[in-house]
């Protein structure tokens, strides 16, 4: 009885071991190439990121903070998309970006094209900033299943893209500070532009390598 009893306290105190499937492979054995052109449903991913805005508007005081939160929230998916795309670039275009251009034309190919299956509608330098530069999308996907009620006109839950972008380009090397604005047009009504606002430091930068050719 004694040693019945001694069986089943050990039984008991035996560790867990974690379940693998039949076949032996877990989510790390998969080849990276084999979803690159798996879509997600938009209905899967209004409802996801319908609850996410939620989450986020119950723990901030006004827009700018919510903007502030979704920034946060896309940064680090930026940061972890970017070797992944870089991956899947062909050998000879699978260098990270390292000057802004370059950057710049990453974000408007490969990168938009993976999130919303296009490219983003245009790239613009400020002409009186320059450090500033631009991508617009006439109609971004993020903004198409939010409701915004008039008292928040001025919200543009694009801050969730405008997050990405800022991990892509730190991720990079080339510190930027990135926000989604509202610039709707009578043909274009939910135009986002994207500010992209490097670091000077970045700036000169390109001005040394400039003179260097």
């Amino acid at each position: 009885m004694a040693a019945s009893s001694h069986q089943t306290s050990a039984v008991q105190r035996a560790p867990q071991q974690l379940r693998t499937p039949s076949n032996r492979k877990t989510i790390y054995d998969r080849n990276l190439n084999r979803t690159r052109t798996a879509e997600l449903s938009r209905a899967s991913f209004a409802y996801l990121f319908g609850e996410m805005v939620s989450y986020a508007q119950k723990r901030v005081t006004g827009i700018q903070d919510l903007e502030r939160k979704l920034n946060e929230q896309g940064y680090p998916l930026g940061l972890r998309l970017l070797p992944l795309l870089l991956y899947r670039e062909p050998p000879r275009t699978s260098v990270r970006p390292n000057r802004i251009l370059p950057l710049l034309q990453f974000i408007h190919g490969p990168f938009w094209r993976h999130l919303f299956g296009r490219t983003a509608d245009a790239i613009e330098h400020s002409s009186t900033a320059n450090n500033e530069y631009m991508i617009s999308d006439n109609e971004p996907l993020v903004n198409q299943y939010i409701s915004v009620p008039k008292e928040m006109n001025q919200l543009n839950c694009a801050a969730y893209v405008a997050g990405m972008i800022e991990g892509v380009s730190d991720g990079c090397g080339l510190k930027a500070v990135v926000s989604a604005h509202n610039g709707g047009t009578e043909m274009w009504p939910g135009k986002t532009v994207f500010l992209i606002r490097f670091d000077e430091g970045v700036v000169e930068r390109e001005g040394l390598l400039d003179a260097k050719k």
